[in-house]
């Protein structure tokens, strides 16, 4: 059944185990008949030689209502390229792998530069984007799913339960977010959620009163799942984050865009475990010292937006009011751990929130030093609004690397 919380009025859709995945699999096969789906798959090469991607593959080999399936490819040179191909070639459905740094992608960045619209860094925010380029030009998906490649725990369940929602015809819904329980390996995971974005949540409301916005975030049980799934009418006016607030920014997106009955999140596996980041305690440029960093901008840029005053004093409160909101939770999370017999690091777990309180800090100033930046990658109305040719010279020269490098 479906259930309302916090004030954000999103919709959940709990899996209640009470159909099998080829019920599913068979209604989905008759949405498709009407409505085709696609599928992107933003990858580095590195994550092909994981134990992950071989299980993604087998498992997205056995779905029979995807019209396409859209592998951006990062990180890669000739040789990786041609791996890759021949990698991919296990799916059963139509597929394209996008070389992004190939010499024709490169060519067209460059031309984006000349025009003012490239992004403002590589990743998997340009990598994303380019794929729903690639998707847009196609014109002929009315949905799109996104999903990462390190899951470890996958199964083609939780595509067919992410898709469901806008895939359903008779279903308000035009965007679905996926969530789960975060524990793997008998370890209860998903530390930025758990230790940095709730309790920040929290502390903001605090501090600056009552937002719709942090309602909003706060209705959402796993706001940083790397699970999505859209409407294609969506996709030309989204704007994408080049950084690593990929997450939150396209949460923000739907919050700027739709009316919260069009959104919900869905409960899309039992267990759910991937690839972890380093803490990155001693780089600020890595791991999940630079995500905390950069989810904390996106937070404070869309709050900014919708007119709430940020200054020094407001971001040293902040950060208190934060550190004791954390170490409660951690309390709570530590006996929930304990309950379900899980492992759970208490020095760790400090460790990291006293790392996240200093880049609370950190990214408030940033944002105070800097705040004209704008990370959002233009979105691709902007795009062929400025060369309405750009969308077509990208598929073809996917289309060109496809067919030179056999």
């Amino acid at each position: 059944m479906a259930d309302f919380h916090q004030n954000g009025n999103i919709t959940t859709l709990h899996n209640l185990r009470t159909r099998s995945l080829d019920e599913l699999t068979y209604e989905l096969e008759t949405f498709a008949a009407n409505r085709n789906m696609s599928l992107v798959l933003p990858c580095l090469y590195s994550e092909l030689e994981t134990p992950a991607m071989p299980k993604i593959l087998a498992e997205l080999s056995k779905v029979p209502y995807l019209h396409r399936i859209i592998i951006g490819l990062d990180r890669a040179d000739e040789a990786q390229y041609r791996h890759a191909k021949e990698f991919f070639k296990g799916l059963n459905q139509n597929h394209i792998v996008i070389w992004n740094d190939s010499p024709r992608m490169l060519a067209l960045g460059a031309k984006l530069v000349e025009m003012g619209l490239a992004p403002s860094e590589p990743g998997k925010g340009k990598n994303v984007w380019s794929a729903i380029g690639y998707l847009i030009a196609c014109e002929d998906s009315a949905v799109m799913a996104i999903h990462d490649c390190d899951i470890l725990t996958y199964t083609n369940e939780l595509l067919a339960r992410l898709i469901y929602p806008v895939a359903n015809p008779s279903f308000p819904y035009q965007l679905a977010k996926g969530y789960y329980a975060r524990v793997g390996q008998d370890r209860l995971n998903g530390r930025v959620s758990r230790l940095l974005v709730s309790p920040l949540l929290i502390a903001m409301k605090k501090v600056i009163g009552d937002r719709d916005y942090l309602d909003y975030l706060r209705s959402f049980r796993y706001p940083l799942s790397g699970e999505f799934a859209m409407r294609s009418s969506m996709l030309p006016d989204l704007r994408v984050p080049s950084d690593w607030g990929l997450e939150i920014g396209i949460l923000s997106e739907a919050w700027r865009n739709l009316a919260p009955r069009a959104v919900c999140q869905v409960e899309i596996a039992d267990q759910y475990d991937h690839k972890h980041q380093d803490l990155s305690e001693e780089d600020a440029n890595a791991g999940l010292s630079r995500m905390s960093t950069d989810i904390c901008k996106a937070i404070f840029r869309k709050l900014a937006a919708d007119g709430t005053v940020f200054t020094p004093n407001v971001f040293r409160t902040l950060k208190a009011t934060y550190y004791r909101s954390a170490l409660d939770l951690l309390e709570a999370y530590y006996n929930d751990a304990k309950m379900n017999g899980l492992s759970i690091d208490r020095h760790k777990e400090e460790r990291a929130i006293e790392l996240f309180a200093e880049n609370i800090m950190r990214a408030g100033q940033f944002f105070l030093d800097n705040p004209n930046e704008t990370p959002f990658i233009p979105t691709w109305n902007r795009v062929h609004s400025a060369d309405p040719g750009f969308l077509a010279e990208l598929r073809a020269a996917a289309a060109a690397d496809d067919a030179e490098y056999v």
